[in-house]
């Protein structure tokens, strides 16, 4: 956290810590009376949105599991930090959890092993095989999720499972807002910007049992893959599995049983791109035309790069949503896409059921921050 007048005027050098918050909003820190006084100009056109943004705290900390004090409220008072919690887990710097900290963030983009590993969980701790039954009803929380899937509630899996449960969310809101048809056979998604995903690819086979007998396609577009992986098809055949020699996760049978609740054959197809969404767009649409766009923790509003792909998506009218650490950060997104395109969002700004329920540690502001935090749609 970082003084937020800093930089302002000739004596910008800080005088300490930011330990001075703002005692309207409690967002924003300062470390110094005078800093604070001369930020003023600037923060009062935000201090009564952060002040009601900081009011939603509490419902934004909310999860249902027994370690959800220790990966939220502990992490932002700086009880416990995301390697400390990982460690607890057992899963400090194991197989796909090794981008969930900074000390594992510097893992080559190169290592194309992460693919294949597993939860490093207990067949009882993950899902590890297709579900037991259908989904019964439209899942919106975690304990939904969890309950379908017969998981603990100590389980930590939702860490990295965000990112097909918010994909999946996505989709029934477009699809609850007429934005895109019902559900078929099949499926295909663009999506921009992946980073630590790219890790991560083997939790988005738990499509196959959010949307059974669905043929889903992924295009995934963003200047974090390297070069060396453009154009490279990832065929999810089944699930993630879990750590144990002998559980039925290994077996190919296992597999072959994807579709059985539907008799449709089920698959996931990812394929990566190289670079700007804006720039490999031809290239991306030669082979099918998107239903959705979905660009989780998009940082609209931070990378001008994001203006052409902006511009790009007004004129293809395909629906597209973005999700961000925090509501502020979506509110400046959402501001700046409608200068774009001279109108409001069609998904209106909303917490999203399904964020990662692990706090990120030092965030530009106060407000309580999670990956897939909140996310309004174009």
């Amino acid at each position: 956290m970082e003084c937020a007048g800093r930089g302002r005027g000739r004596r910008s050098r800080c005088s300490g810590p930011p330990s001075r918050r703002c005692s309207r909003c409690g967002a924003v820190s300062y470390c110094s009376l005078s800093h604070q006084v001369s930020h003023w100009s600037v923060h009062k056109e935000e201090c009564e949105r952060l002040q009601q943004q900081m009011k939603l705290a509490d419902a934004i900390n909310d999860f249902p599991f027994t370690f959800s004090r220790e990966a939220t409220v502990d992490v932002f008072d700086k009880v416990e930090n995301r390697c400390s919690f990982l460690e607890k887990q057992g899963i400090h710097r194991l197989g796909m959890w090794i981008c969930e900290c900074y000390c594992g963030g510097s893992v080559a983009s190169s290592d194309h092993s992460r693919l294949l590993e597993g939860w490093n969980l207990s067949s009882v701790s993950c899902p590890c095989r297709g579900p037991l039954s259908p989904i019964w009803k439209q899942l919106s929380s975690w304990k939904d999720y969890y309950e379908w899937r017969c998981i603990p509630l100590y389980s930590p899996v939702a860490l990295l499972l965000h990112w097909p449960l918010t994909l999946y969310w996505v989709i029934q809101l477009a699809a609850g807002r007429s934005l895109i048809p019902e559900l078929s056979d099949q499926l295909c998604i663009h999506y921009l910007g992946p980073d630590k995903e790219l890790f991560q690819l083997a939790v988005f086979g738990e499509l196959h049992a959010l949307f059974p007998g669905v043929k889903v396609h992924m295009d995934l577009v963003g200047p974090d893959i390297p070069k060396c992986r453009d154009g490279e098809i990832i065929e999810l055949d089944g699930y993630a599995p879990c750590d144990e020699t002998n559980c039925l996760c290994k077996s190919s049978e296992e597999n072959l049983r994807l579709c059985a609740s539907t008799g449709k054959p089920s698959a996931v197809t990812l394929m990566l791109h190289a670079g700007y969404y804006h720039d490999r767009y031809r290239d991306v649409t030669k082979g099918s035309f998107p239903d959705l766009i979905i660009a989780p923790n998009a940082g609209v509003a931070a990378y001008t790069s994001w203006l052409p792909t902006i511009e790009l998506i007004k004129e293809i009218e395909v629906p597209a949503v973005f999700s961000d650490y925090c509501e502020e950060a979506c509110y400046l997104a959402a501001s700046c896409i409608s200068t774009v395109t001279s109108s409001p969002p069609k998904i209106p700004i909303q917490l999203n059921p399904f964020r990662q329920p692990l706090a990120v540690e030092d965030g530009a502001l106060l407000l309580p921050c999670y990956s897939n935090c909140f996310l309004f749609g174009m």
